[in-house]
């Protein structure tokens, strides 16, 4: 009994002690960011409530399947898996296009902010708006200039934007030019990450 209480003792001790309400950056070096939207500048940082906890919708961990199945890391070969620190970087690269595959009433519900709504289901109809060109087909995305995409939906069990992906790919885009953040924005808002509100 006393060699368990001297463990407890030892581990309590030798545990990390954190200050209440000690400041959260995104790494040791960064506390936030700063991307362009259409409304002006937007900082994305982390809730600073070392207390703060989710609730309701993005709580939940059980949703059914089908519809909601977990998605693989990779939703189609030559598609590049991201995660959150590779998103800050491209909301900030005027080369990617930040897409939200979700539907219109999520995307105005909360979205990263930088991200633009492309609906999975409009995916394959808006590549000129990565520099893809019309022609007879549908788009030629072979031309100079076309810009890459970063596609997120709502979470690792959410099957919109692996879909606008595959779709891209079947439309002429090229899979090379596609990341895919799979934590979505259930792990963008379990990690504090600032949100979108565009329904105020």
């Amino acid at each position: 009994m006393r060699i368990a209480l001297g463990l407890v003792s030892i581990l309590a001790l030798s545990a990390p002690v954190l200050a209440e309400n000690a400041p959260v950056g995104i790494t040791p070096d960064i506390m936030s960011v700063t991307v362009e939207t259409d409304s002006g500048p937007v900082e994305i940082a982390r809730i600073q409530d070392n207390a703060h906890e989710l609730s309701g919708e993005w709580a939940r961990t059980s949703r059914p399947c089908p519809n909601f199945c977990l998605q693989p890391m990779i939703p189609a070969p030559g598609v590049t898996p991201i995660g959150e620190l590779e998103m800050l970087q491209f909301l900030q690269d005027p080369s990617v296009v930040v897409i939200d595959g979700r539907v219109r009433a999520d995307f105005e519900a909360g979205a990263i902010p930088g991200a633009i709504s492309v609906p999975y289901t409009e995916a394959a109809d808006r590549l000129g708006e990565l520099g893809c060109e019309p022609d007879f087909d549908g788009f030629d995305c072979s031309v100079e200039g076309v810009k890459s995409a970063a596609l997120y939906c709502n979470g690792p069990w959410c099957g919109q934007s692996p879909t606008a992906a595959r779709r891209m790919i079947e439309a002429g885009f090229p899979a090379e030019k596609i990341y895919y953040y799979r934590g979505g924005m259930q792990a963008w808002r379990m990690l504090g990450l600032t949100v979108t509100d565009t329904t105020n």
